[in-house]
This record gives C-alpha cells, sequence and structure tokens, in this order.
C-alpha cells in the first residue's frame, strides 16, 4: 500500500534508521519531494528519486525519508485541512470529503 500526505506512519529498523535513534518512532506524513530537485538530506535511498517528509511530534521535528524505511500505520481519519474557503477530511480508507462549506466573512468581520 502506497503512504502519502496524511497517513500515520512508523520507521522501520535499518541501519540509517537505527544510527538516527528513529527506528520505532511514528509520525504523520507532510509532504512529498523529488530529492534530486528539491537537495533536501533523505535517510534512507530515495531509489526511485522519491521521499516523503515525516513530522514527530515528540521530537518537535521533520526527516526525509526513503519510502521503503517507513510502515503505514493509517490514514489518520478526521485529519482536516482547510485552504480558503475549501476543506478537505480525511477518511479512514485514506480518501479526502472536501466541502465548501465552510461560513465565509465580510472583510470587515476580520475579529470573528
Amino acid at each position: 500500500m502506497n503512504i502519502t500526505f496524511g497517513d500515520h506512519v512508523r520507521v522501520l529498523s535499518a541501519p540509517e534508521t537505527d544510527e538516527r535513534g528513529l527506528a520505532g518512532k511514528c509520525g504523520q506524513v507532510y509532504g512529498e519531494t523529488t530529492p534530486s530537485v528539491t537537495g533536501v538530506e533523505v535517510i534512507g535511498e530515495a531509489r526511485e528519486d522519491y521521499a516523503l517528509n515525516v513530522f514527530m511530534e515528540d521530537l518537535d521535528a521533520d526527516f526525509w525519508f526513503a519510502p521503503d524505511l517507513l510502515e503505514l500505520i493509517d490514514h489518520a481519519a478526521g485529519t482536516e485541512i482547510i485552504i480558503g474557503n475549501r476543506k478537505a477530511v480525511r477518511r479512514a480508507d485514506g480518501s479526502w470529503e472536501e466541502s465548501d462549506s465552510l461560513p465565509t466573512k465580510k472583510w470587515w468581520q476580520f475579529w470573528q
């Protein structure tokens, strides 16, 4: 199963994760990138020139990982994303339920 944005993941044990003390740690996927373009430091070998950014709340830090060093825990059902007046809520199956039902405010109601 592919790991994607928003998923909860666990870092697998491997020499590169063990030496950093990250093996077994859990976090949430906050992004993805093409390391050859962005130049991020990736833990593991990004064989397909693809890496995932995982934020670990207990460390208050994020790291870029090769996907084969991560294990899916769940799709973080209930995660909400709001961009402008669009809202998306993550379902248990990994899909997103989108809506534009957020109330819009008049420019002069900025304090509400």
